[in-house]
């Protein structure tokens, strides 16, 4: 199928439109504030009473596997930094569907994670105005976080820096105050803190071996959204420089604010006397004699939820974008504003998130479970075709059809192996658990929508396009012998 918006040789065709304007910094605290959301403020609670001491097994194997999928996507990054970085790469290396699907799933991913957090976000504001309606801070949160992306990738980029600070600086005060507690004895919980509440409490796996594994669907779900950086590539100021290293520190970000964070709450409580409904962090904070507590979380956890809307903006307008341009969306979804940013593929999905302000009036209490399963469904398989893409991005550079970049994901190919078979058991895992079951259900309504979508597509570039072939495959060129491997920097039109 022909793609004539996007060459496959130089991509420069989807950069010439966007303003590179996210600077180190910005990509930086984006890649941060990516690991970190309500997964672990709120989700980590039920998780823990899935796997006792245990969890912390989960979120390390977890984190090799996210890490090695970043990596994947970082030398991709590299070969071509580019807005639609998931799609493109699925497309150039798998084939057209590949793209298609990825694009729209990741495009799904992101509308229902913004359905549940903007219903999330109504909830936390009652805490401090109780008679509110639910839906009034929610559409108000929509519609500023919307303008805020309409204005400038710069100032969306700002939005996340400091969404970021807030909740790195809730974690690292949480972790040095509890080691004091351990270590000094201080406060009400100086008695009975101690790492040995790790393994005094019928044991490290207090669940038994299957614990760690049933809690892999919340530990996944908590990690959605570190692969935001692929999206930023595009519109990075220095992407040779600011991917690599953002890329890098992941591993030791996964080590601090997941592993790290709760290794100090499971010391500091014991894991079987965490209320698996309320923050582990507002016990924590409450029990040590902080009277404002549960005001505090709550702000930083609204942060996160409005961090996570933000970026949901964010990301679906620029994967419509991508699919505008091959030919798989209406292509008035190519268009970009005056302030270089794809502006009607951020309102079309604005409007689709207004649906979740609808949602939450009629689904019952167990919707936010639903449709956080649904987003990891989601996740999985747009993780799945970032390893699979890069399998057949070193098959081709080991070819010697494009030029060896210099930042490599490291175990290829057996460590895209190993991550694709992990997916593939936290996508067998969920269906034991009756919260994550329904997302099973909902996939293949999704694969037979996609089918659909795709073919109609495919019939409609042919009627538009007079002797287009869609039978070809498509076979990456390497770039000219005097170019970079990185895609050229676009310059503000």
């Amino acid at each position: 199928m022909s793609r004539p918006a996007i060459s496959p040789e130089t991509g420069s065709a989807a950069q010439e439109d966007f303003q590179r304007g996210l600077k180190e910094r910005h990509i930086q605290m984006i890649a941060i504030g990516g690991a970190i959301g309500v997964g672990l403020f709120l989700g980590s609670a039920k998780a823990i009473q899935q796997a006792g001491p245990s969890l912390l097994v989960s979120y390390v194997v977890a984190g090799v596997a996210i890490f090695l999928i970043m990596r994947a996507l970082g030398e991709l990054l590299l070969y071509r930094p580019v807005a639609g970085s998931f799609a493109t790469y699925a497309d150039e290396f798998v084939g057209p569907w590949a793209g298609f699907a990825t694009a729209w799933t990741y495009w799904l991913m992101w509308v229902v994670i913004a359905m549940a957090e903007i219903t999330a976000a109504g909830i936390y504001v009652q805490y401090w105005v109780p008679d509110m309606p639910q839906w009034i801070p929610a559409l108000i949160a929509l519609v500023v976080l919307l303008g805020v992306n309409l204005t400038a990738v710069g100032l969306f980029g700002e939005f996340e820096f400091w969404f970021a600070i807030i909740k790195v600086v809730t974690i690292i005060g949480m972790i040095l105050l509890g080691l004091a507690i351990i270590v000094f004895g201080i406060s009400a919980l100086g008695d009975s803190a101690g790492f040995s509440n790790l393994w005094s409490s019928d044991g490290f796996f207090p669940k038994g071996f299957k614990g760690p594994f049933l809690a892999l669907q919340i530990v996944m779900f908590a990690f959605l959204g570190v692969e935001l950086i692929g999206v930023t590539a595009g519109e990075a100021e220095n992407p040779e420089k600011t991917i690599p290293s953002a890329i890098n520190k992941v591993i030791w970000r996964i080590l601090i604010f997941y592993v790290g964070a709760l290794l100090v709450i499971m010391s500091l409580v014991a894991w079987n006397q965490l209320n698996p409904d309320d923050s582990p962090f507002v016990v924590v904070f409450s029990q040590v004699g902080i009277p404002a507590a549960a005001g505090i979380v709550n702000f930083v956890v609204l942060t996160a939820a409005l961090s996570s809307c933000n970026s949901g903006i964010f990301s679906t307008g620029r994967m419509l974008y991508t699919l505008a341009g091959f030919g798989q969306a209406p292509a008035a979804l190519r268009k970009v504003s005056r302030q270089k940013v794809p502006a009607a593929g951020m309102v079309v999905s604005f409007v689709a998130m207004l649906a979740g302000v609808l949602l939450n009036y009629f689904i019952p209490a167990r919707a936010f479970a639903y449709i956080t399963s649904i987003a990891t469904v989601c996740g999985l398989f747009v993780w799945g075709m970032v390893m699979i893409s890069h399998l057949n991005y070193r098959r081709t550079v080991n070819a010697g059809r494009l030029p060896e970049g210099a930042f490599k994901m490291p175990l290829t190919p057996a460590g895209n192996w190993f991550v694709l078979a992990f997916l593939a058991l936290v996508l067998v895992l969920m269906a034991f658990n009756s919260d994550t079951r329904i997302a099973l259900y909902v996939t293949p309504v999704w694969v037979l929508a996609l089918l659909i979508g795709y073919f109609a597509s495919r019939a409609n570039h042919a009627r538009l396009t007079p002797g287009a072939s869609d039978t070809s495959p498509r076979k990456p060129k390497p770039p000219a012998a005097s170019g970079p491997t990185v895609g050229p920097t676009a310059s503000p039109a």
